[in-house]
């Protein structure tokens, strides 16, 4: 199953937001894991942990085979995620933007499967609904209508 192109530019805008968010406030959390916990922190009062951790684990199964390195991730039982720290670019002479690139690749890939999972489960209007709670609407763009998975 293919990542829609629409979903992955959906995760693609909501990693860029949390990095310019993390920039102003000097924050050296991975950009992955903040969207993470935002999604988890909206999902989990709707839908429950269990469930969460359900869609969670089944988003790093698919998206495991397009990003390897993804497989010393684990979603705990509370749906919290693991793993995700090593891929925090480090602030170094010798950082090379390949690794950077990649970094970023894999949150890419990891947040859209989850989404495009949502999509599916919830439908556009209510995951659309639910990102909102926790970023603001000028993050989604002219995409907020548009996110919906191709038959």
């Amino acid at each position: 199953m293919k990542i829609h192109p629409k979903t992955r530019d959906m995760a693609r805008r909501l990693l860029e937001y949390e990095a310019m968010a993390a920039e102003s406030s000097n924050s050296g959390e991975c950009v992955t894991l903040r969207v993470y916990e935002k999604l988890r922190q909206s999902l989990v009062p709707f839908a429950g942990i269990a469930s969460f951790e359900s869609l969670a684990s089944r988003a790093l199964t698919l998206a495991k085979p397009e990003a390897p390195s993804l497989g010393v991730v684990q979603i705990t039982a509370d749906g919290s995620i693991q793993g995700l720290d090593e891929f925090k670019p480090q602030i170094d002479n010798d950082r090379n933007q390949d690794d950077h690139d990649q970094a970023n690749e894999r949150g890419v890939i990891l947040i859209a499967r989850l989404l495009g999972l949502l999509l599916i489960f919830l439908g556009e209007a209510l995951t659309l609904s639910l990102l909102q709670v926790q970023w603001p609407s000028d993050v989604f763009g002219d995409h907020s209508s548009g996110i919906r998975r191709k038959a």
